[in-house]
Order: structure tokens, then C-alpha cells, then sequence
């Protein structure tokens, strides 16, 4: 029997159908090891809630961080740092995570996470909201800072995050968005807010000329978007 899955089954999917997609691409690409894979057990009973991406999406956002070569990148929204070990795994030598956690809890739930990770000396969390932050760490790291930027947060500022932080992104470096297919919701939800304003982002980012932008559908959706060298900041 294959699990159920999760979130909300897209229009002309079947809820088999859909069940057996997830199923397989956890089956096959989404390998972890023990700790990762007991993570959230441990933080749904720490209190967390249990929204953390799939070992599938994680192993993709490994994959990105080393294609870019990442030295420098930025996540918002730390959750347990499931994500984050996933992202700090697949630094550069030398290289460093800043990651944004809203709730202190969960922040001190992820460091602990960190560390029995072996990837504390790589990942800095600083607590309090995206849009609060971002402005300083832009300010921090500087134009072209950053070589991979990872938006997992409270999805309708994803627009305020990325006009916070997109000339901090090197050209030739990824964004990724996470949920811009659902999150409790569905894409073909029209009217939901969460819905609509991820809608926005999602066509703006598509049409930003100074950005190659494109859609893998992997659990709930993730937008992944290069920018180019030609164009404005």
C-alpha cells in the first residue's frame, strides 16, 4: 500500500495517481540518513509543526547548493533545520548558511540539530522574521553575497523577501521558493490569499527579465530561478 502523501491532489490527478508520484520520488531520490530521517519525529514532539520538505526535496536543494559551488547562502524559515542540514551539506569548503527562524524554540531546537549534524561551524541562525532581517543581512553580505537564496517561510511576503535581498544574489546564483504549487492549500484554490499571492510572485519571478525561472513540481512545488548576467540587479 503507498502512502497517502500529503497537501491537497492538483485538478485531473487522481488521488492514486498522486500518491504513487510522491511515493516513488521519496522511494528513489529521497535517501537520508538516520538523522535526518528522525528529525522531525523528534521535533513534532518538541512542538514543532510538521511542515518540513521532503527527503526528495531536501536531497534537490543539496544537489542546487553544489551546482552553484555555494559559498554563501541564505535561508528563511529554519523550522527543526531539516532543510538546512540538507543546504549546509552542500557548501562549498569554507562555506556558510545564514539561516531566519521566527520562533526562538525552534531555533534552538534546529542548533541542537546542527550539531549532532556536524554542521554547526557552517550555519549561522539568526532569530526574527524575514522581512526584519533580510535588509541587514543584504546590507551585511553585500551586492552579489550570496550564491543560493532559500525562501521556506510565510508565503504572501515571498515578494518583500526577494525585493529585501535580490541584489545580495550573485548573478549566475539560484533562488528557490518553496509551496508555490500548495501549502494547505492548491494551486487551482483561486481566491484562497495564500493561493493568489503566491500566484503573483510566481508569474512576477517568471517574467523578471533578469531571470532564467522555471517550476519543478516535487511535493508541493518549488520555484527555482537563476539570475541572469545580463539585466539590472
Amino acid at each position: 500500500m503507498l502512502p497517502s502523501g500529503d497537501g491537497v491532489v492538483p485538478m485531473g490527478m487522481s488521488t492514486s495517481r498522486e500518491s504513487y508520484i510522491r511515493a516513488y520520488t521519496r522511494d528513489v531520490f529521497g535517501a537520508q540518513d538516520d538523522h535526518l530521517a528522525g528529525l522531525m519525529v523528534e521535533g513534532v514532539a518538541a512542538g514543532l509543526p510538521d511542515i518540513a520538505v521532503s527527503p526528495d526535496v531536501g536531497r534537490l536543494l543539496l544537489l542546487l547548493a553544489k551546482m552553484v559551488d555555494a559559498k554563501c547562502i541564505v535561508e528563511v524559515g529554519t523550522l527543526g533545520g531539516y532543510s538546512a542540514i540538507w543546504l549546509a551539506r552542500g557548501l562549498a569548503p569554507g562555506g556558510r548558511l545564514i539561516t531566519i527562524e521566527k520562533e526562538p524554540h525552534h531555533a534552538d531546537f534546529a542548533r541542537e540539530q546542527f550539531k549532532r549534524a556536524g554542521v554547526s561551524d557552517r550555519v549561522d541562525v539568526r532569530v526574527g522574521t524575514g522581512l526584519d532581517l533580510l535588509p541587514g543581512i543584504a546590507a551585511e553580505l553585500g551586492p552579489n553575497g550570496a550564491d543560493l537564496i532559500f525562501f521556506d517561510a510565510i508565503k504572501r511576503e515571498y515578494p518583500e523577501y526577494w525585493a529585501a535581498c535580490r541584489t545580495t544574489l550573485r548573478p549566475g546564483g539560484l533562488l528557490v521558493a518553496d509551496n508555490i504549487l500548495g501549502a494547505g492549500w492548491w494551486i487551482d484554490e483561486v481566491g484562497h490569499p495564500d493561493r493568489d499571492a503566491v500566484d503573483a510572485f510566481s508569474r512576477a519571478m517568471a517574467g523578471d527579465p533578469t531571470l532564467d525561472c522555471s517550476c519543478i513540481p516535487l511535493r508541493e512545488g518549488l520555484l527555482v530561478a537563476r539570475k541572469t548576467t545580463e539585466g539590472g540587479p
